[in-house]
């Protein structure tokens, strides 16, 4: 019989969260240091010391390091990842990204390549490095954060658009290569949550209650929301699962 409490048991696990200084990267970080894991918390912003995650990690009784990594540095990717060429990653959660809204007609180049530095090309170096060392060991969990714009155009953010659908592709991309040699690569799929990055949104007057209105659930998503599929991609309990886009978006997908 099969022990369902340790299918979802991250005990002894090193777990590298990028974007978790808040929203829903300090979400998830939370989430695996509570089933166990040891907590690598990475963002552009994060505090030396003191930080919000890390207090609730450590909170958990779990260990916790802390780097500041600039995302649109390729750079400073691939250096941060060298430097945890010594630690054995058991899991790697690709949160990191950014957003950059103006009409397409608009949009200026810098604005389109900031954003696909960061929302995809410095997911894949990151992704790649830690990745061979998972290869070598035969096993290891990567989870991409995606969007419902890898399924949708969106309006007025043509970069975010294009990074977020290619952060699809490359998780299967991955998997395909990976899957038979013991790593997982998947994506959670948020749908339209309260941070920082949908402010703008749920300030319009127009568009805020129109996303509302379209979301089964009748309310916007929160951090906390991602705790239980987070843990579910990292742990055993998903062994089987590969190249999935899993959705958390209120139904929006399905309607």
């Amino acid at each position: 019989m099969t022990d369902v409490d340790n299918l979802f048991d991250l005990s002894g696990r090193v777990a590298v969260v990028t974007g978790a200084r808040r929203g829903i990267g300090l979400a998830i970080a939370e989430a695996l240091a509570s089933a166990g894991a040891d907590i690598i918390a990475v963002s552009a912003g994060l505090e030396p010391s003191g930080s919000e995650v890390e207090k609730r990690v450590r909170a958990l009784g779990r260990s916790f390091q802390g780097h500041r990594v600039d995302f649109a540095d390729r750079a400073a990717v691939a250096a941060f990842a060298t430097e945890l060429a010594g630690t054995p990653v058991d899991v790697l959660v690709n949160n990191a990204g950014t957003i950059r809204r103006a009409p397409a007609a608009e949009h200026s180049d810098e604005d389109f390549d900031h954003v696909l530095t960061v929302d995809l090309s410095s997911q894949f170096v990151l992704s790649r490095e830690i990745g061979r060392g998972m290869l070598e060991r035969g096993r290891g969990k990567i989870i991409f954060t995606a969007s419902l714009l890898s399924y949708q155009g969106g309006i007025t953010v043509p970069g975010y658009a294009a990074a977020k659908s290619g952060i699809a592709g490359l998780t299967r991309a991955l998997a395909n290569e990976w899957a038979g040699r013991g790593v997982n690569v998947n994506a959670i799929v948020p749908g339209y949550i309260a941070t920082d990055n949908t402010q703008a949104l749920r300030d319009d007057p127009t568009r805020g209650p129109a996303i509302l209105e379209r979301i089964p659930a009748g309310r916007w998503g929160r951090p906390e929301d991602f705790a239980g599929v987070a843990v579910f991609l990292a742990s055993a309990a998903s062994d089987y699962v590969h190249g999935a886009l899993v959705p958390v978006d209120g139904g929006w997908l399905g309607r």
